[in-house]
């Protein structure tokens, strides 16, 4: 089976450096991009609009903290609370070095959270490296 990866980012050349990097891997994946986190809720499920949901749910999301209409953290909180979605991997990638955001993201139970730019050969980053380490294990899976 093909793996799900769903990327919730604004930021059109950040799509493009996303895709570049997950290709670096190469990981056959379907690679889905919601805008914002109200569009990554209607892809997972939740609320009006769901009949856009992505199945199978994705094994890991990658996610964008500061967003219009629906910030990484809103959506984060809703998305935790949804029994069905609670145990994704969950990978903040984000240009907020705020010790703020990364202790919120971290008690909603991130598995990384990885400052922009985003790469995963960063020998300074654990968060790049489990990252990578997850999506290998989805190629092998």
């Amino acid at each position: 089976m093909i793996p799900n990866i769903l990327l919730v980012e604004d930021d059109h050349l950040d799509i493009i450096h996303a895709n570049r990097v997950l290709s670096q891997v190469k990981l056959i994946h379907n690679l889905h991009v919601a805008k914002n986190g109200e569009e990554a809720l209607k892809m997972l499920g939740i609320g009006a609009g769901s009949e856009e949901a992505i199945y199978p749910l994705p094994e890991i999301i990658l996610l964008d903290l500061n967003m219009p209409r629906m910030n990484g953290l809103e959506f984060l909180s809703i998305m935790r609370a949804d029994e069905r979605l609670k145990n994704i991997k969950v990978f903040v990638i984000s240009t907020s070095g705020d010790e703020i955001d990364k202790e919120l993201a971290r008690e909603l139970g991130v598995s990384g959270y990885i400052e922009k730019p985003f790469r995963l050969n960063s020998t300074t980053s654990k968060d790049s490296f489990n990252l990578h380490i997850d999506l290998i294990n989805l190629k092998s899976a």
